[in-house]
């Protein structure tokens, strides 16, 4: 079994049946066999943008109004969460190839509201995945999750629409495979 640890990918295997988790992938960005993991779902767009979320200084016109949202995972659907490549981010958690979890979000915020951060460089979520102490390790000894492991890199080179196909074919072999499975096999 692959080691669990901050910045690795947790891909969900093709017939999971959780709607939550779907197809998805994770990006593991706290893990301890005591307290829990934390995570973010990386391809599933929320469907709202910054400016739907928080009153923005400038109002909507601002570029950063339109950064997208997606949706971290269905736990506290009312907080707000992000990964970003700035490591000068007070406070912000490296997670390994350039990609950083958390940190100063009011700073975050000047930045983009000033255009010093694109919104390319950063992806906002509502929500987030959890798994109580133990609970992952076992999801991935069941063969839930394949673990790609760190893989946080990833997060800004893969859209969002074809992350879980994208790297499923990436990872080659049988996982190829995998990535041509069909949403519901009974309409194969």
């Amino acid at each position: 079994m692959a080691r669990l640890r901050p910045g690795n990918l947790l891909i969900s295997q093709p017939f999971l049946g959780d709607p939550n988790f779907e197809r998805s992938v994770v990006l593991l960005c706290a893990h301890s066999e005591t307290e829990g993991s934390f995570g973010l779902v990386l391809n599933r767009p929320a469907n709202l943008q910054l400016s739907d979320v928080l009153t923005l200084p400038g109002g909507e016109a601002l570029p950063a109004a339109a950064t997208p949202l997606g949706v971290g995972g269905p736990v506290e659907p009312d907080t707000l969460h992000f990964v970003h490549q700035r490591p000068d981010l007070p406070d912000a958690v490296a997670l390994g190839g350039g990609v950083y979890w958390g940190g100063d979000f009011a700073r975050l915020l000047k930045l983009l509201i000033n255009g010093e951060l694109t919104p390319a460089e950063v992806r906002l979520f509502v929500g987030y995945s959890g798994w109580t102490n133990g609970q992952l390790a076992d999801e991935v000894r069941e063969k839930v999750w394949i673990v790609e492991p760190d893989a946080a890199a990833k997060v800004f080179t893969l859209t969002n629409d074809a992350f879980w196909q994208a790297i499923l074919r990436e990872k080659g072999g049988h996982y190829r495979m995998l990535s041509n499975y069909p949403t519901d096999p009974r309409l194969n």
